[in-house]
């Protein structure tokens, strides 16, 4: 998942209080030590992650649990709690009907490819957005927008040999039909007056309902008072932090930018256009702690039919047909180690042995194996003795050994879901209802 090192530090420190009889002085701080370790790793302010640990210690030691959870639980539900406060109590608030958005940031900071994704975001639920190439700095950047638009089936206006940003807008907008409006601004090494000038140029032609900056997690703390510099040069309404897939520094990006105040929008996950989540610190958190993210799973997905099969899966009932089409899924919404920590109540260590291996070649050959079943042993595994085995090995040009791999697979994943059916409805939502199911699988 997104930010591996400090999830592992957290689970690490959840597992120290989850994992003994009962929860002393001790152990309250031997955890606050590993999550002080995790969160300055990711380049977290000392003196924050200092306040955070002895808020955590302060309160597990005085509060007494709320009825209906253990001490162990109510410790845990204060980490997680407390961790919110510390990356941002709320939800972005994003604007889904007739938004105009301008986006803004120095160089590297993955503006453009930005602009595409959150054009995804609306077109996927059911919106029509439109880009406006407005950076006229940068060589090439028009031609990257108008590719990242026809990957996505999204309009692009601009103009790639008019020099004024200003004036492309004001063509742009004569001619836009769409809903929404996602504007890519040019950037500078750094934020200065030609580039205050220009943005405000940009906002008084749009008169946009966001103003959002878009910062790379790798600048760590310093994205905070990167936010605060354009909050109140260019009066931004929030930040998108991309790139938290390959720093880790991202935990100190998000910290940082709410300490200041600014209100994270977006987080981009990794380079795909599918790559971007809606902000919700208590989704965030949850998936640090180890409990997963559903909704985020389904968000990547692209259709509608894609999601219900989804949906089904996470019921635990599915034949082997089903199982092959969420194969298929899996490819295009990244790693299934990724999609894995997403499902509430599934740790990494407890996900049955092998599923984790299951990468491209091996869905592969799954799927030859599948193809050449009988539309009756799709349906019923349960009929595959060691017979038919030999015939689908044959059929596939795979071995007996690779056909009963995926059998178990499939059956230990289907026994998976069942269970993490069983515990669902207390670990979805609010984290004192998970906590009633506190184990998972």
């Amino acid at each position: 998942m997104v930010l591996d090192g400090l999830s592992s530090g957290i689970q690490k420190a959840v597992d120290k209080i989850s994992g003994r009889s009962f929860v002393d002085e001790g152990v309250i701080k031997d955890a606050c030590k590993d999550i002080q370790r995790a969160l300055l790793h990711s380049d977290a302010d000392v003196e924050l992650v200092f306040d955070l640990t002895e808020s955590i210690k302060s309160r597990a030691l005085d509060e007494k649990p709320p009825e209906g959870l253990t001490e162990k639980e109510h410790v845990v539900n204060i980490v997680y709690e407390e961790l919110v406060n510390f990356l941002g109590r709320d939800e972005a608030d994003i604007p889904l009907k007739g938004a105009r958005i301008l986006l803004m940031g120095t160089f590297g900071s993955g503006k453009t490819t930005t602009s595409g994704k959150i054009a995804r975001f609306y077109k996927n639920r059911g919106l029509k957005p439109a880009l406006v190439a407005c950076d006229t700095y940068r060589t090439a950047a028009y031609d990257q927008l108008k590719q990242i638009g026809e990957r996505l089936d999204v309009p692009v206006y601009g103009d790639p040999d008019q020099e004024d940003s200003a004036v492309v807008l004001k063509d742009a907008l004569e001619e836009v039909e769409e809903e929404i409006i996602i504007v890519d601004s040019s950037g500078r090494d750094a934020l200065n007056e030609d580039m205050i000038e220009e943005i405000n140029a940009l906002n008084d032609i749009l008169e946009p309902d966001e103003r959002f900056i878009v910062i790379p997690a790798d600048m760590g703390q310093q994205a905070g008072k990167q936010a605060k510099s354009f909050q109140e040069e260019l009066d931004i309404t929030g930040v998108v932090v991309t790139k938290m897939d390959g720093t880790a520094k991202g935990g100190g990006a998000l910290s940082a930018c709410a300490a200041t105040g600014a209100s994270v929008k977006f987080i981009g996950t990794g380079e795909e256009m599918k790559d971007l989540e809606k902000y919700d610190p208590e989704r965030f958190v949850s998936q640090l702690i180890g409990y997963g993210d559903l909704e985020g799973l389904l968000e990547r997905i692209d259709s509608e039919e894609a999601a219900e099969q989804a949906k089904k899966m996470l019921e635990g009932e599915f034949t082997l047909r089903d199982f092959q089409s969420q194969m298929e899924q899996v490819k295009s919404m990244g790693s299934l180690e990724e999609v894995m920590g997403k499902i509430p109540g599934i740790s990494k260590s407890k996900i049955p042995d092998g599923m984790l291996d299951m990468q491209e070649e091996k869905m592969d050959t799954y799927n030859y194996i599948i193809d050449s079943m009988t539309p009756e042993e799709r349906e019923n595994p349960k009929i595959i003795d060691s017979s038919r085995k030999k015939r689908i090995a044959k059929g596939s040009g795979t071995e007996v050994e690779d056909v009963s791999e995926l059998i178990r697979i499939y059956r230990q994943s289907k026994k998976a879901m069942k269970i993490f059916k069983g515990n669902r409805r207390g670990m979805k939502g609010n984290l004192q209802k998970m906590m009633k199911n506190f184990g998972g699988l």
